[in-house]
């Protein structure tokens, strides 16, 4: 680490560093809108696997209404004076008040997170001569991220959860939490913090930019592809490949290369080998990552980041094929669909920082460039 500080000799460190408590610095606000925005995430995947995406109509309220508690004859008048927003399951379906709660308090949180999202903008807006310019535009970026995400919701409700809309919502949702990563990332190398990932070598940034830009849209690709299998059809392409081992997975209907005659049978070989392809690119890219970094005396942190994305990546694969050996035909272990999203997330959000990592270091180089 003392050839990151001879290669990039730094000014005074700043008070925020001197001080050495993470929870006052500033830095550790990104880090807590993340964790309030992964809980949001949770909770939307709640609501998939409760199959409540539907279960409030309307938008932003809620049969009419501010509050969850709505009774079954309340629904059957609000279906009678609305039949325009009657749902997929048609006007005699009638939700229990869970899974009416789980859209609100869904809703809810967007809500409750947008005072912080904007307390942020402002203070790095008041901080920008410390911290930069590009740690402001990406507090302004998360708002707007925010904005956006929150649209994105109200299509989900007014196209009754097409496939297209969730994956759109899913996607935006997994930009805005890493935009604090980013951003946390971003004030760590301002408050005068030595760590490697801040301080990569020139030539390392130049030969492996494109591998990493790969490696990351490879898993957003294949979350993206998750979303559309579960979504398609109200989920009901998940037993495309029917159930059990070894029928259902790895093989697909008894096959390793079934017929895509069935239903769902397609959307689920597309998620399966997409699956298989990010793999590849994945172990492949971190085996290279790794040897780049020791020709380059880039440390071994870039490789870490890459190594623990690939190794969420096969864990999600046994989760994913947990949930249909564990399935019985219409009747699937959702917890283990929710715990395939969360990995499938965090496994993204681990390779972004490693893109991020690239970013920051290539803007250091240049500070330091013109400097001298």
């Amino acid at each position: 680490m003392c050839g990151y500080r001879n290669v990039f000799k730094r000014g005074p460190l700043s008070p925020l560093h001197m001080e050495g408590v993470w929870w006052r610095r500033p830095s550790t606000l990104p880090l807590v809108l993340l964790g309030m925005a992964l809980v949001i995430i949770v909770a939307g995947g709640t609501i998939r696997i409760n199959d409540a995406g539907e279960s409030c109509p309307d938008w932003p309220q809620c049969f009419g209404t501010w509050g969850f508690d709505i009774s079954v004859e309340e629904q059957a008048a609000y279906w009678e004076a609305n039949p325009e927003e009657v749902d997929s399951r048609g006007e005699d379906h009638r939700y229990t008040t869970f899974e009416i709660f789980t859209e609100w308090i869904h809703r809810a949180m967007v809500g409750v997170i947008a005072l912080p999202v904007l307390a942020n903008a402002l203070l790095m807006r008041s901080k920008r001569a410390m911290y930069g310019t590009k740690a402001y535009q990406l507090a302004v970026f998360a708002g707007i991220m925010l904005i956006l995400q929150a649209t994105a919701g109200a299509l989900t409700v007014f196209f009754d959860n097409a496939d297209w809309s969730v994956a759109l919502h899913l996607s935006m949702a997994c930009i805005f939490s890493a935009t604090f990563i980013f951003q946390h990332m971003e004030m760590r190398s301002k408050e005068g913090s030595f760590h490697p990932l801040f301080y990569l070598p020139e030539a390392f940034v130049v030969a492996n930019k494109r591998r990493i830009d790969a490696m990351v849209g490879a898993v957003f690709t294949l979350l993206i592809l998750g979303a559309w299998v579960s979504s398609t059809a109200g989920g009901q392409y998940n037993q495309g490949c029917s159930v059990g081992f070894p029928t259902g997975w790895p093989k697909c209907n008894g096959s390793v290369l079934p017929s895509f005659d069935g239903p769902g049978v397609l959307v689920q070989m597309v998620h399966r080998f997409g699956a298989l392809i990010v793999g590849l690119v994945l172990v492949a890219g971190s085996a290279r990552i790794r040897s780049e970094a020791r020709e380059h005396n880039a440390g071994t942190s870039i490789g870490r980041i890459t190594d623990i994305t690939a190794g969420f990546w096969m864990l999600n694969v046994m989760i994913g094929g947990t949930y249909i050996i564990a399935a019985k035909m219409d009747n699937f272990p959702e917890w283990v669909s929710l715990l395939h999203l969360v990995v499938g997330i965090t496994g993204l959000l681990i390779a972004s920082s490693a893109l991020f990592s690239m970013n920051i270091s290539a803007s250091n180089f240049n500070d330091r460039t013109e400097e001298a």
